[in-house]
């Protein structure tokens, strides 16, 4: 008997299951809301279209999110990411306020300076708590590749970030981290 993953309903089923995660992961990646909302769904077209082989994964959840990533990097390369960001924010970048920032919208714009393959690596890493031999297996590049490009990656983001851990809520982080 035919797995129910293998037919349009179990498609569907996996879609509604998938859709929060993959958006977060795509986010995270992308740091725009439309952008990351047009990245799901073409993850997800890109899921429908192949979903005999998709679902009949050993890991659904694994598959989608190596099709988000490649799709991100594919889609970074040819720079049509880099122009609609552009175009939706007038050219001027994100935009920061004058008060103190919001310490989620720091990281983010923090990531964004990263090349896109190095923020794919920090994302799927740390964020999605991957090993480092899944994401080389997912980027398609060495174990020491990942390791090397999350290390000059997490000091980049340390720097950009210089002194944004104390915008933390925990005030024995703050105590901590003024030496007091």
């Amino acid at each position: 008997m035919p797995s129910p993953l293998g037919s349009d309903i179990g498609f569907e089923d996996f879609a509604r299951s998938a859709q929060t995660r993959l958006y977060r992961t795509a986010y995270l990646l992308c740091g725009d809301a439309e952008t990351a909302l047009d990245l799901t769904q073409t993850t997800l077209a890109k899921l429908f279209q192949h979903w005999r082989r998709a679902g009949a994964a050993e890991h659904p959840h694994a598959y989608a999110k190596t099709v988000l990533t490649r799709t991100f990097l594919a889609e970074r390369r040819r720079g049509l990411r880099d122009l609609l960001a552009f175009t939706r924010t007038g050219g001027l970048g994100p935009a920061r306020t004058a008060e103190q920032p919001d310490l989620r919208v720091t990281l983010l714009a923090a990531l964004a300076e990263l090349p896109p393959r190095a923020r794919a690596m920090v994302v799927l890493r740390y964020w999605e708590d991957l090993s480092v031999e899944t994401v080389a297996s997912l980027l398609r590049c060495s174990e020491a590749t990942v390791k090397s490009q999350c290390s000059r990656s997490l000091a980049r983001l340390r720097k950009h970030l210089g002194e944004a851990h104390l915008y933390a809520a925990d005030p024995h982080l703050h105590h901590h981290a003024i030496g007091s």
